[in-house]
């Protein structure tokens, strides 16, 4: 569908070009109705378009490593989504679809090519999107980091590894030491104020067999325990490790791009400028005779 100068000036990024230049730009652009629930782009598409909002309402989402859709944005009227794949000549990394009837325009890099040349500073917008477009990452990025080792290491406990973890916390505590302390104390009194007719005489040689039971059973407790912790820790630095490595990726690819599109600004400035160089005086002849 045709797009309408006019229609076109109403999306913040254009509203600075004058009638001229937004008629040469909506000669290019299209205008595209998607209906409720119709996928504008999928991810790995090729088309080498972008859009603008209008109307309507967009979800973008990506997929993660666990195969998990994750929303990345949901861009309002007058803001793009699917523009760095465009601007990088690069297959999709999410999809879109149109939550209800929406309205969009559809450019591609030939389009963006005429907006700079009739307007440079029209990169500042498209920096300004680039840079929303970190900050959902940055986002996601914490989202992610939010996964707690504990809840996941929880979710897999058996029964017999909860019950370690309740005996070594349990063993491990001033109650345990004051309870035993107590126990000890009072066993050992009333077997020496018995004396010869107590069932455990002094050296307490039953005492020690229960003492000795007692530490057989509590140390492969504890090591179990101590092994549930380790797990922990090794899926915390793993975690740490995942989240680190989707920061450092997704701020390497948005820094590509936005020194393309610098470099991209900064040749246009030149042509520019060669453009509206002045033009060298006529040479006199006659004063050279």
């Amino acid at each position: 569908m045709a797009c309408n100068a006019q229609e076109l000036k109403h999306v913040p990024l254009f509203a600075l070009l004058d009638d001229e230049e937004a008629g040469v730009l909506a000669s290019q652009v299209e205008m595209k109705k998607f209906a409720a629930r119709q996928r504008i782009y999928k991810i790995g598409d090729t088309d080498g378009h972008a859009y603008v909002m209008i109307s309507g309402r967009v979800r973008v989402t990506t997929v993660d490593e666990d195969h998990q859709e994750v929303v990345v944005d949901e861009p309002g009227p007058g803001e793009f989504f699917g523009f760095a794949s465009m601007l990088e000549g690069t297959p999709h990394q999410t999809s879109a679809v149109a939550l209800e009837e929406t309205t969009c325009f559809e450019v591609d890099r030939k389009d963006i090519a005429v907006l700079l040349q009739r307007k440079p500073m029209a990169g500042m917008d498209m920096l300004t999107v680039l840079g929303k477009q970190f900050h959902g990452s940055q986002q996601l990025v914490r989202l992610r980091a939010m996964r707690n080792p504990n809840e996941v290491i929880e979710k897999d406990a058996t029964f017999g590894e909860r019950i370690a973890d309740s005996v070594a916390g349990f063993g491990g505590s001033w109650t345990f030491i004051i309870t035993f302390m107590v126990v000890l104390l009072a066993y050992s009194s009333l077997s020496l104020l018995l004396g010869k007719n107590s069932w455990d005489p002094y050296p307490f040689i039953l005492l020690n067999l229960f003492l000795s039971m007692l530490a057989a059973l509590q140390a492969p407790v504890i090591m179990m325990s101590q092994n549930r912790q380790d797990t922990k820790d090794r899926l915390r630095g793993e975690l740490d490790y995942d989240v680190n490595r989707r920061a450092e990726a997704e701020i390497q690819g948005l820094s590509r791009k936005l020194n393309m599109l610098d470099d991209k600004i900064s040749d246009l400035h030149e042509q520019l400028f060669q453009g509206k160089a002045p033009a060298a005086p006529p040479t006199d002849n006659s004063r050279l005779l």
